[in-house]
């Protein structure tokens, strides 16, 4: 049963519904429900831009301690592998990565990162998981944050030019090795290649294998001087910058003049009768018994015309002629005659008569014939000594033939002269030391471009089959010598492969193809290839349109490596850039005999030794970098020469094989700028 509601229930009811429709009406109380129904969605909104914040900064920071990663890890492997020192590149790699993004940093966990390397590209990967902090209200998990990056070598526009020491030493075999110091240096050279192209020779380098070259985007360039006593530039040359006339130590035939006069078979070109005089008709005689035809049908003469009653006379009106072939013409007289007959018919007593007179007559021959005088030049002797000798004939318009005709055989005939390629160097003085370059010396002039109007700019072609070198080796002579002695050629000459200029190989397989033609042989002159070289890629020399720079325009870095396995090492008896230093004495003093030697010995080789150390200076002065290697062991004097020649701290030693890779692949990746690439 229902117990009915007091007075004072009634009276509290009754209260509620007034404060509820008292607080229903008042709007100054809304604030309080409002703030308590937003409560949850506000702490939503601000753990959750907290928790964002938290996660960019904390994805900022691991990007940054993964790219410091790969970045110290590449440049810790330079030119090596990533393996190298025990996994030196590696444990760098990490160790740049953790002293940028600690362990815990951010209330992160689970911390993950690696490297591994592939071509000489170092790419890197890092994680952690980050806990969220107001949003765990809502049950929400821990984040997993990830991010990648990666680097790699990459080349602004750049000219690496390579003078290569071919030299007969080069054919050795360092101990500990097991190839040539030849084949060393091909493998160095194209392992060079792969890291800066970015392309895969034929040759089995520690570096890994490259891929995908260096884009559109950069201009790289490779150059070669392969230099022993000379080098091979002359067909690289305009034509223009060589000269028509060179002087050689050669010979040139002496010939004298012996004439010979050939007459022809004398031709009668006409006759014709004179002085014709008839006697008289002779006593007449009968014939009977012959009919009128018969009697007119007798001969008149009989059937030789002329009878000679004497023999010719002497040649008249002789006309010698003029001319070479001339014709000479006379004419002859023969006296003669003959018997003339006539006959005649009487028709009143039938008879037939028969008269006879003789003719006399002069008969004239008229004759011609040809006089043709031969002057020919018999050799007589050789001229020994410094010919200015004519090799135009090399030239083919803007090209080169490969020989030239003249007249060195035997007696003088006709001797086919090839050409292989290499110079003779052009103007120079003598001197002990050539820094600052003297101004006659035109031959250590880098930069200046022939001209026809000044012969002593221009270069001659070096041609060992012009060169005989008189009386003998043991008996050589200043002196010239005049003599039918057929003296050879008795100095040595070594000529290398072709040099090329500044030009893009994209194709590996061609680059393997020049770099194997390489061969070791002749003397080592060092100014002879670091001219060359420098000539080859200066920006402002013979071929500055092509080296300025780029085609679009751009700015082009420059390096020069220069290799060498030994000291410079010189002979009087070799044919090089100077002609045959004993006889042309073009470096050293003219009155005296030079000597040779190596290292210092000698004053042709302290004359290569002074003039490398200006080149050097020269190259440097073009804000070219130069790099020098020597490879195996070097006199301590060489060391100096070669670290002073070298740009500040761009001086190497490679001992061996392994060695020598190492020094090419570490400059590849010096001259190399880091970058970062995604």
């Amino acid at each position: 049963m229902e117990r009915a509601m007091s007075r004072s229930d009634k009276m509290n009811l009754a209260s509620i519904g007034s404060f509820m429709g008292t607080l229903r009406r008042d709007v100054r109380a809304n604030t309080l429900a409002i703030m308590a129904a937003m409560l949850f969605p506000l702490a939503g909104l601000v753990g959750g831009g907290i928790d964002v914040a938290r996660m960019y900064i904390t994805k900022t920071r691991l990007q940054h301690a993964c790219d410091a990663g790969v970045l110290a890890g590449r440049k810790a492997m330079g030119g090596g592998t990533w393996g190298q020192n025990n996994n030196y590149p590696n444990a760098s790699a990490v160790q740049f990565f953790d002293a940028n993004y600690k362990q815990g940093s951010y209330d992160s966990s689970n911390r993950v990162r690696t490297f591994t390397e592939n071509a000489g590209k170092v790419t890197g990967y890092a994680s952690v998981q980050l806990p969220m902090t107001l949003m765990k209200i809502f049950a929400v998990a821990p984040k997993t944050l990830a991010v990648t990056c990666a680097t790699e070598m990459r080349l602004p526009n750049t000219d690496i030019m390579f003078v290569l020491d071919t030299t007969g030493s080069m054919g050795d075999t360092p101990s500990g090795d097991s190839q040539s110091k030849m084949a060393s240096l091909k493998v160095a050279v194209k392992c060079f290649y792969e890291i800066v192209a970015r392309l895969d020779t034929d040759a089995n380098c520690t570096t890994g294998t490259p891929g995908g070259g260096t884009g559109s985007e950069v201009q790289i360039r490779f150059g070669f001087v392969p230099y022993s006593t000379n080098v091979n530039v002359g067909r690289l040359l305009k034509p223009e910058w060589v000269a028509n006339q060179w002087p050689y130590q050669s010979r040139a035939p002496q010939f004298t003049n012996q004439t010979t006069t050939t007459t022809g078979t004398p031709t009668v070109t006409g006759t014709s009768a004179t002085n014709v005089v008839a006697g008289p008709w002779s006593n007449q005689s009968f014939v009977t018994n012959l009919s009128q035809s018969q009697c007119n049908s007798q001969p008149t003469q009989p059937d030789s015309a002329f009878a000679s009653t004497g023999g010719e006379s002497g040649q008249q009106n002789f006309n010698p002629g003029s001319g070479n072939p001339r014709t000479a013409t006379w004419f002859t007289t023969q006296d003669g005659g003959h018997d003339e007959y006539r006959a005649s018919y009487n028709s009143t007593n039938g008879r037939c008569r028969f008269q006879t007179r003789h003719v006399t007559e002069t008969l004239r021959r008229d004759y011609a014939q040809t006089v043709s005088t031969t002057t020919q030049q018999t050799f007589n002797q050789w001229h020994y000594g410094q010919i200015a000798t004519d090799i135009s004939g090399l030239k083919n318009g803007a090209s080169w033939n490969n020989s030239v005709d003249l007249p060195l055989n035997a007696n003088g005939a006709t001797k086919t002269v090839g050409w292989d390629g290499c110079i003779e160097e052009r103007q120079t003085v003598r001197a002990s030391t050539y820094w600052p370059i003297p101004s006659g010396a035109k031959d250590l002039d880098i930069d200046t471009t022939p001209t026809a109007g000044d012969p002593s700019s221009l270069w001659g072609p070096a041609l060992p089959g012009v060169i005989y070198t008189r009386n003998g080796y043991y008996g050589w002579t200043q002196a010239e010598s005049y003599t039918t002695n057929d003296y050879p050629n008795q100095s040595q000459y070594f000529c290398p492969v072709p040099a090329t200029k500044m030009q893009a190989w994209p194709n590996a397989g061609t680059f393997d193809t020049y770099v194997d033609t390489l061969t070791p042989n002749g003397n080592t002159y060092h100014d002879i290839g670091l001219l060359w070289g420098a000539r080859l890629m200066s920006p402002t020399g013979l071929f500055s349109t092509e080296n300025a720079f780029t085609p679009q325009g751009g700015e082009i870095q420059r390096n020069l490596i220069f290799m060498t396995d030994g000291d410079p090492c010189t002979g009087v008896g070799n044919y090089q850039a100077y002609g045959v230093a004993w006889f042309d004495r073009r470096q050293t003093d003219p009155n005296t005999a030079p000597t040779d030697g190596c290292t210092t010995t000698g004053t042709l080789t302290q004359q290569v030794n002074a003039r490398t150390d200006a080149i050097c200076a020269a190259i440097k002065n073009k804000n070219i970098t130069l790099w020098v290697i020597t490879f195996g062991y070097v006199a301590p004097s060489t060391v100096t020469r070669m670290t002073n020649c070298a740009s500040p701290d761009r001086y190497f030693s490679a001992s061996n094989a392994a060695t020598l890779q190492q020094t090419f692949a570490s400059i590849a990746n010096q001259i190399s700028q880091l970058r970062i690439v995604q």
